[in-house]
């Protein structure tokens, strides 16, 4: 129930401001002992995570002030109709992107939530991350319950065969080597189709493209089940690092803090939803979600 009614990457701000639709809540404690007491007892815990979590890591984020590859924003290259014009840009964008994440590294936040889904599961109690990133760091991290709802940098999808595989090629086709830079003076390098990653399926050949999810495209249905599933089921929900205004991830914490379920908010900034939630813990992801997720006193060694 959660998530049918947004199943497109839509901006939809006006939604949490309808009427009807918002909660009336005390302001949110930002109490750390209090937060602890309920995950000492949780048992399924869901953390939802965005763009926050991996700008500690140093990842672009291209959204806000300078979130420009070149001269155009991410909105006009990810999109299907961009790649339909010009694979060859669409392709540098995303051959740039991948490349950087190739340096970049988890950082605290995403090595606290793998280090408490290892630690919790030993104990019968599970942690699943839903995650709107794209990068593959909480994979890298260790987390293995993983929601990737936008999709991956890493895998890539033929627009033939429809085959989809992870790829970690660098770079993923010879002719996009030294290509990507992001200053605005570049020039396009106006690659040939044919020579843009290819499917490697027997007898294909066909077109890959980055098995992302794109502005205007809907998200996989069975991701969506399988995140609701996670979020009607959960006692304790962490959303982390998200500016809560890309749907349909910004309306799943509201959803299950309107069942009463704790829902807990770290963030650098107050979102369109800190109000509806229990806990609003201000500052760096990587600062505030490690003692937040240590081991309690309660838990067995």
């Amino acid at each position: 129930m959660i998530v049918h009614q947004f199943t497109s990457r839509a901006r939809l701000f006006a939604h949490l401001r309808k009427p009807g639709v918002r909660q009336a809540m005390a302001r949110p404690s930002s109490d750390l002992a209090a937060f602890r007491e309920i995950f000492s007892k949780s048992k399924n815990i869901a953390i939802i995570t965005g763009a926050g979590v991996s700008a500690e890591s140093g990842v672009p984020t291209f959204r806000g002030a300078g979130g420009y590859w070149r001269k155009w924003e991410a909105q006009e290259l990810a999109t299907p109709e961009a790649f339909a014009r010009n694979p060859s840009r669409v392709w540098e964008f995303y051959h740039y992107r991948r490349e950087v994440m190739l340096t970049k590294n988890p950082n605290p936040a995403h090595l606290a939530i793998a280090e408490c889904e290892e630690r919790l599961s030993k104990q019968g109690r599970k942690v699943t991350v839903i995650t709107q990133n794209i990068d593959e760091l909480h994979r890298r991290a260790g987390s293995k319950n993983i929601l990737e709802i936008h999709g991956s940098l890493f895998k890539t999808r033929c627009m033939t065969c429809s085959h989809e595989a992870a790829n970690y090629k660098s770079p993923i086709c010879a002719a996009l080597e030294g290509k990507g830079a992001p200053d605005p003076n570049t020039q396009d390098a106006e690659i040939p189709v044919q020579h843009l990653p290819r499917c490697e399926q027997t007898g294909c050949h066909g077109l890959l493209r980055p098995a992302v999810v794109w502005f205007g495209e809907t998200l996989d249905a069975d991701i969506l089940t399988r995140a609701e599933k996670v979020l009607d089921s959960c006692d304790l929900c962490l959303v982390v690092g998200t500016s809560s205004v890309v749907y349909p991830a910004a309306m799943f914490a509201p959803q299950v803090a309107v069942r009463g379920v704790p829902v807990a908010e770290f963030n650098m900034e107050n979102t369109p939803a800190t109000m509806r939630f229990k806990f609003h813990f201000h500052g760096p992801c990587g600062t505030t979600l490690p003692p937040a997720l240590a081991r309690h006193e309660t838990e067995q060694a």
